[in-house]
């Protein structure tokens, strides 16, 4: 049988898992064999355990006050709530099972003392808002601010402290205590108080600078992209080198200390029971299928934590040794808020449980954690789910209640309350005792107490504990040494006869050894007898080997021969990943047999389907909504092969070693490649590696091969503009509540005229649906089950009233006074890279940097407005139909007799 042939049984086969998989969800009950309960309130159906009930308390959007992100409640139990583009503002809730007809939320913008300002300026500067993070410690509401200053909200990203300093309820002082440097979604986030009391902890995304006067690293700042797999792609400007932190901070905001680095973009994070930290990171959606994409994940955060993300293909495997391993991959999806459920009024089974938001898909997972050593492991459940329900914080109330937000980017908002029985009764989670902390753990916290300054006792408590059998004490063990002078610990790590204690050792100098140790650091690593260490113990020499090189450079020739004479002979190894270290390796060292041996791999590997298991597999997806699950089918059904690509992108920097035979076979490879599915970036990445392979062979075969590697999708249908124009009558000036009244009803439906319609408004140029259409814009095949048709037809017919910062262009201010306005791309120390034709993304313009003044956000979204001006009210409701159905033709909203059945 021919591939495609085979790709459309496995899509067949997806389909039928997807029928069933719905039907089943339609039965579904809890384990003890209740049925969920659900909600109809706000805006969508809750799903939620058996005993729980949840209530709508209040809709932002319906007073107009905003889309909310951010909530907390003061030492009076009142809530105070942050439009993510607005204002604070305070509420009074009603008890546990208020009577709606009786009672309301009492909403009042929050009150400020402006009665001793003088002149407009004075007013403006007594306003607060734009809050990612709040915070209520030391008798006063910490804020974090994440905003570009502009006209209408004066103060930018940072963390304020607002006070009430006369006792009138009114707050009268605003102090900056921290200026940040970062905005909009991957800025700065939420702030908690500490398990103590007597400090609070800040975390922001990796487009967020670390502050300026660090009192204390906890994790050294050494860091750099040590990966030595080609880097041939574009990195992203905004990226800094700590990548996401969480640092902690004083009630005055003088002293900050950075606890760890290496995150992607952590919202939130929460302490369980015992003081422990945790957190739900984000992945990057756009490089799904690439042997480096990372899943959204539950992390334990230890003092001086390295995470290991990086931009483009430098992301750390979460096997590596100098950084740490998630809990708990959770699968694709948007984290916002972790709450501990440690004073909610639960069942005592949610004791020692996380509650982690995910904005996207519309759950809230419960993750109970049991420890184990130093660390834990951990289960992973649906708690509470509905679509759409974009989750944005939550909180354990006074009351022993959660309660939470949904919103963001301007879309609807809604608050919500759960509890659990009568809501009064004295059942908390945390009734049994789950406080005890295992020796593992004391253990690696008195590690952790030497994260900091040096100590004369470090070296002896830490240093044998480079062999301990627990991962996250050897970890903290050897930051503890790192923070001590090199010269107090080199020579006995250069005489270390245990192989573990050396690796671990060997890491520490890599890091903070002069490089002229490097020869004999390597002389050391090749006396360890390979075949006896265990398979992670395996990954971990290796790892420290390409650390060694990608620290300290390329050796000698003496000592290349002598590491390649050492790890060629084994190399293909039995597993993916010492395969994937083996041949990156070598190809740094220029092995002529590597070639050879990587194309003899390239097209038989196949991915681990054990490798890095996620709680949220596809199908957990689909059975909580049908909707998007054909999506989920089709990137199953086209998956790209990770391994196959990483071997790719390891051939494409060698040189030496190729044959006529072997490029032909290699680019080839490149050819079949488009026809597979990924994130966004997929197709970007295979070019730059074709790219850069093409540019090593000889330019008289350049053609050859390039032609031979190119694969040009085929010719989209012809369109018939005249009749579809013409059918049902003209378009008009479309508003979005005319647009709204017409789409209200989207029953029977026309599949086939909806996805036209997605061509015809120009939708499919920016935007795809179950992976056709354009890479410019988001992803639509979710829409659906994240935003309502409001919401839809809001960012279609005003594409300016809400810009995402991952899409947004940036306004250069030039020294001749002109504006120049592009996405930026990429920079270097000299140029901004420019694309400012969205249907040619990959024309760069180029702008001196001195010749720049000033850059900021656009205020103009690159989608341009009334793209629905010329549909008809017949051809919009298709249109809003294919949208809202993810481009799934099964879904209810259409007609049998117009579903395009497949073959």
């Amino acid at each position: 049988m021919t591939g495609s042939f085979l790709k459309k049984i496995n899509f067949i086969s997806a389909l039928a898992l997807i029928c069933l998989l719905a039907m089943s969800c339609n039965n579904s009950s809890t384990e003890d064999g209740t049925k969920p309960q659900e909600s109809n309130e706000g805006s969508g159906k809750l799903k939620l355990p058996s005993g729980f009930t949840a209530e709508h308390l209040y809709s932002p959007s319906e007073d107009s006050t905003g889309s909310w992100v951010a909530m907390v409640f003061d030492d009076k139990g009142r809530m105070i709530a942050s439009d993510q583009y607005g204002a604070l503002y305070r509420l009074e809730i009603p008890p546990i099972g208020f009577d709606s007809n009786t009672s309301k939320v009492k909403v009042e913008k929050l009150p400020f003392d402006i009665s001793k300002a003088i002149g407009r300026d004075t007013v403006h500067k007594m306003q607060m808002g734009y809050a990612q993070g709040l915070v209520w410690a030391f008798n006063s509401l910490f804020v974090v601010v994440n905003h570009f200053s502009d006209s209408n909200f004066e103060k930018t990203s940072g963390l304020y402290r607002v006070q009430d300093t006369d006792g009138d309820d009114k707050f009268d002082k605003i102090t900056l205590l921290k200026a940040l440097v970062g905005e909009e979604e991957h800025g700065p986030h939420s702030i908690k108080l500490s398990p103590d009391g007597k400090s609070l902890y800040l975390t922001a995304g990796n487009h967020t600078k670390l502050p300026e006067g660090i009192s204390n690293y906890r994790l050294p700042p050494v860091w750099q992209r040590d990966n030595i797999l080609p880097d041939n792609f574009d990195l992203d400007p905004r990226t800094v080198p700590s990548a996401g932190w969480i640092a902690k901070v004083d009630s005055s905001g003088n002293n900050w200390e950075v606890v760890c680095a290496g995150l992607r973009n952590t919202f939130d994070f929460a302490f369980n029971e015992t003081g422990d930290l945790f957190t739900y990171d984000s992945d990057m959606e756009w490089d799904i299928g690439m042997p480096w994409y990372r899943p959204t994940r539950i992390c334990h955060v230890t003092s001086g934590g390295e995470f290991g993300w990086r931009d483009a293909n430098g992301k750390w495997s979460p096997d590596y040794l100098d950084n740490l391993p998630p809990l708990l991959n959770i699968g694709q999806g948007s984290p916002t808020n972790v709450v501990s459920a440690m004073n909610a009024r639960f069942p005592k089974e949610y004791s020692n449980t996380l509650l982690a938001f995910d904005w996207s898909f519309g759950i809230i997972y419960a993750i109970h954690l049991q420890p184990d050593g130093s660390s834990y492991k951990v289960k992973g459940e649906e708690f509470v789910s509905g679509a759409p329900l974009p989750l944005t914080d939550g909180v354990i109330g006074p009351d022993g209640a959660l309660y939470f937000l949904t919103g963001g980017r301007r879309i609807e908002s809604h608050l919500y309350r759960i509890y659990y029985g009568d809501g009064k009764s004295e059942v908390l989670s945390n009734v049994e005792s789950v406080s005890h902390v295992t020796e593992e753990n004391k253990l690696r916290r008195q590690l952790e107490s030497f994260h900091g300054k040096p100590n004369a006792e470090a070296i002896k408590v830490a240093y044998p504990q480079l062999n301990n059998p627990d991962r996250f004490i050897r970890y903290a063990a050897r930051i503890a040494i790192e923070h001590q002078p090199v010269s107090q610990w080199q020579e006995m790590v250069l005489n270390e006869k245990e192989p573990i204690a050396l690796i671990n050792g060997m890491v520490a100098l890599a890091r903070h050894g002069n490089k002229n140790l490097k020869n004999k650091m390597f002389s050391l690593l090749l006396q360890l007898d390979y075949d006896k260490l265990t398979q992670p113990q395996q990954i971990d020499l290796l790892r420290v080997i390409e650390l060694v090189l990608a620290r300290m450079g390329k050796p000698d020739a003496a000592q290349a021969k002598a590491l390649i004479a050492y790890l060629g002979p084994r190399y293909p190894a039995a597993t993916n990943n010492l395969n994937r270290g083996l041949s990156k390796i070598l190809a740094f060292l220029d092995d002529p047999s590597v070639v050879e041996k990587t194309l003899s791999l390239l097209d038989e590997a196949k991915d681990d389907s054990t490798d890095q298991p996620t709680f949220s597999r596809a199908s957990d997806l689909i059975m909580r909504n049908p909707q998007y699950g054909m999506d989920l089918a089709g990137v199953l059904a086209a998956t790209p092969p990770a391994q196959q690509i990483y071997y790719a992108i390891v051939l494409s920097d060698i040189k030496v070693g190729w044959t006529p035979a072997f490029r032909e076979k290699y680019f080839k490879w490149f050819h079949h490649s488009y026809d597979f599915k990924g994130g966004r970036l997929y197709v970007n990445y295979i070019d730059k590696a074709r790219e850069a392979a093409l540019a090593a062979v000889p330019k008289i075969e350049y053609k050859l091969y390039d032609t031979m590697s190119t694969n040009t999708p085929s010719v989209t249908e012809v369109i018939d503009w005249v009749r579809i124009m013409s059918d049902g009558g003209p378009g008009r000036r479309w508003k979005v509540e005319d647009a709204l009244d017409t789409v209200e009803n989207l029953s029977n439906r026309d599949f086939k005229q909806g996805k036209l319609m997605f061509t015809v408004a120009a939708c499919v140029n920016c935007h795809a649906v179950q992976g056709q259409g354009g890479s410019i814009g988001p992803d639509l095949t979710q829409l659906g089950t994240r935003f309502s048709k409001k919401d839809i037809l809001e960012s279609i017919i005003d594409p300016n009233k809400t810009i995402s910062d991952q899409y947004a262009s940036t306004d250069f201010t030039m020294k001749d006074g002109k504006s120049v306005i592009g996405k930026l791309v990429k920079e270097d120390d000299g140029k901004y890279y420019i694309s400012q034709n969205p249907f040619a993304p990959n024309e760069l313009r180029e702008l001196n940097k001195k010749d720049v003044t000033g850059r900021k956000y656009a205020n103009i979204s690159p989608m341009p407005p009334l793209l629905i001006n010329q549909l008809n009210p017949e051809r919009l409701r298709d249109l809003i139909a294919y949208l809202v159905s993810g481009g799934d033709e099964n879904n209810p909203v259409f007609s049998n007799e117009n579903k395009d059945v497949k073959k």
